[in-house]
């Protein structure tokens, strides 16, 4: 497991530093306008790129949310490994949210399926099977299979992944994160119900996604 540091997460690292020294070079040249862009444009990817703790709830029969955002929907859909009927939550990120993905449960991490594809605002119903995303297929304690994806969105040019097959995972560990505007779907196994609604604004790794009945 590629262990990530904390505060700002490691992929936000190049972005920062190019547009901070970009700032740099132009207020060292005396160009006022193109230091400032620059420089608003580096506390951008500061906000952009935060990393902060979270309190994960500790009951073993508890999902928590894998992403910072906004449910904008729960319905059935096809699982994306099996191709069966599940609910599935979908929690949308703007720019302005966390980006940081951290696993609803603690588990296993049974198989990754990458799919190259487009880039459709995450928020439409095709960009669960249009857009590039990333999917895993994750196994809890008790055995019940969770599959999770995560999706590219209009502005989002790269997934990133920190895990491998076979991996253990913590409940609210951190697994990876989408790079501006994206969005993650958590499919549920039998015996579990949501605990969001739509429209809720839900914090990763600390508000609760759903419960054993």
């Amino acid at each position: 497991m590629r262990k990530p540091t904390y505060g700002i997460t490691p992929e936000g690292a190049p972005s920062i530093g190019l547009t901070a020294l970009s700032a740099l070079v132009f207020a060292l040249l005396g160009l006022t306008l193109p230091a400032l862009l620059f420089l608003l444009l580096c506390f951008f990817c500061c906000n952009f790129f935060r990393d902060p703790e979270r309190v994960v709830p500790v009951a073993p029969d508890l999902a928590v949310c894998p992403a910072d955002g906004k449910v904008i929907k729960i319905t059935s859909m096809p699982d994306p490994f099996t191709g069966e009927s599940r609910l599935c939550v979908c929690i949308f990120m703007n720019v302005f949210n966390v980006h940081v993905n951290r696993s609803p449960i603690e588990g296993q991490v049974e198989a990754i399926a990458y799919h190259p594809g487009k880039f459709i605002n995450a928020s439409f119903d095709k960009a669960s099977t249009d857009n590039e995303r990333c999917a895993y297929d994750l196994s809890d304690r008790d055995g019940k299979r969770w599959s999770m994806v995560q999706i590219a969105g209009l502005v989002a040019r790269r997934i990133v992944c920190r895990v491998d097959v076979g991996d253990g995972l913590k409940k609210g560990e951190r697994f990876g994160m989408i790079k501006f505007g994206s969005r993650v779907d958590v499919y549920l196994p039998d015996g579990y119900e949501p605990k969001v609604h739509v429209g809720q604004k839900v914090l990763a790794g600390q508000t609760v996604l759903a419960a054993k009945r």
